[in-house]
């Protein structure tokens, strides 16, 4: 039987490799620099394009909103306060734990940078209004990106059905392309990863293991805080049965959370979404849309991460820049789930907007098949407890003894 080795075990085999050289020959480590920024300028190559594409589509391709009424508006309610919560937690998990802390990576050549972040609340908001979408995508203005992507879709929404679809496609393509484009960069990712924790152990040895695990340790533990905390509470108050629909789901998310993809457990959550007491019309909106706009695992790893990558780099955030990082990872990171690895491109935009240094998503990458499992199986959860508790605020949540059969 022939034995192929998977892009995840090779990331891994490179991040060894890297450790290995770090430790015992850390000079030669260190001069593997030019390596790990390769693979970093190739992923902020990719930022401006993808954030641009997916934003149009998950946006502009609900343009019949309007028509869904009731049942729309409050979905996208609910979904932006599950999202926003989720931001909070993981803030409030890695501002708890501080993972990052003693990392220290290089920061000089951003220093000038950072110290150019502090603006008055004014400049904040005239910031975010860019004067050139071109500008702002050289530049890496995310924040600005978005606002102007934002508004094309809601000018696009608007537009005769017949011209919208046109333009739509071509974003359609241009959001699959720019995906092949992140699966191409990320074939290199073994050579970066590797290159960049040989640098990192090379210049501060091995206690930065120590760093990772910690970072692994405290999402895990602020995804099941999450569900404790957020998730049930909203289950039991909406009158949805927790046991059963933990039962129910049980198997979608063991399939998300094993294959790191929202897109493999899809069609069996579609399933027992419906079988559990969701009308069929309910489950075909509200899930679909839930993975474009309701990104909860997603929306917790990114605000812990990128808060992970300020502390590795010993650089303490201000409350008010903390809470304008959410606000740009809120928007940032719709119309992503599904697609693995995206969430780091949308991390590398949101830490090159703020001035923080993108040598951190190349060590996070090393361990990022840890935090993809947990993070994707949480996407999974939420947007089936959100199709659930939009149906019971319909009146038209009818759950039944037995949802789930044991087999499929």
């Amino acid at each position: 039987m022939r034995f192929k080795i998977s892009l995840t075990q090779m990331i891994f085999i490179g991040m060894g490799i890297g450790l290995l050289i770090g430790w015992l020959a850390p000079d030669v480590g260190v001069s593997l620099r030019p390596l790990s920024t390769i693979f970093i300028r190739l992923i902020k190559s990719l930022i401006a394009p993808l954030i641009f594409s997916t934003l149009v589509v998950g946006i502009a391709g609900h343009g019949d909103l309007k028509q869904v009424g009731r049942m729309g508006v409050k979905a996208l309610i609910y979904f932006e306060v599950i999202t926003t919560l989720a931001l909070l937690v993981g803030l409030l998990a890695v501002n708890i734990v501080r993972p990052g802390v003693g990392v220290n990576l290089h920061v000089a050549d951003h220093a000038a940078e950072i110290s150019g972040k502090t603006q008055s609340f004014a400049e904040v908001i005239t910031h975010i209004v860019p004067q050139s979408v071109v500008e702002a995508a050289a530049q890496g203005e995310v924040l600005q990106l978005v606002v102007f992507a934002v508004l094309f879709s809601f000018g696009l929404a608007a537009v005769r059905p017949e011209r919208r679809q046109t333009i739509l496609s071509f974003f359609e393509g241009l959001a699959d392309t720019m995906f092949k484009v992140t699966g191409i960069v990320m074939k290199y990712a073994p050579i970066g990863v590797g290159a960049a924790i040989a640098v990192t152990v090379g210049h501060r040895g091995l206690p930065v293991l120590k760093n990772l695990l910690l970072l692994i340790v405290t999402l895990y533990g602020a995804v099941f805080f999450f569900i404790l905390a957020v998730l049930i509470p909203v289950a039991y108050f909406s009158r949805i049965p927790v046991i059963r629909f933990f039962k129910a789901i049980k198997e979608p998310a063991v399939i998300a959370f094993s294959t790191t993809s929202s897109e493999a457990a899809l069609p069996r959550a579609f399933e027992i979404m419906e079988k559990f007491g969701v009308p069929r019309r309910i489950v075909s909106f509200v899930l679909p849309t839930g993975y474009s706009f309701n990104l909860d695992g997603s929306s917790l790893y990114l605000s812990l991460a990128a808060i992970f990558v300020a502390q590795a780099a010993g650089i303490e955030l201000t409350i008010p820049t903390q809470i304008l990082m959410m606000l740009t990872l809120m928007l940032t990171s719709k119309g992503v789930a599904g697609v693995p690895r995206a969430s780091l491109v949308i991390l590398a935009g949101t830490l090159a907007s703020f001035g923080l240094p993108l040598e951190g998503v190349a060590i996070i990458l090393g361990v990022d098949e840890i935090l993809d499992m947990a993070r994707t199986a949480l996407n999974l959860i939420g947007n089936c407890l959100a199709t659930a508790v939009i149906a019971r605020w319909e009146g038209e949540f009818h759950p039944v003894e037995e949802p789930v059969p044991i087999e499929s």
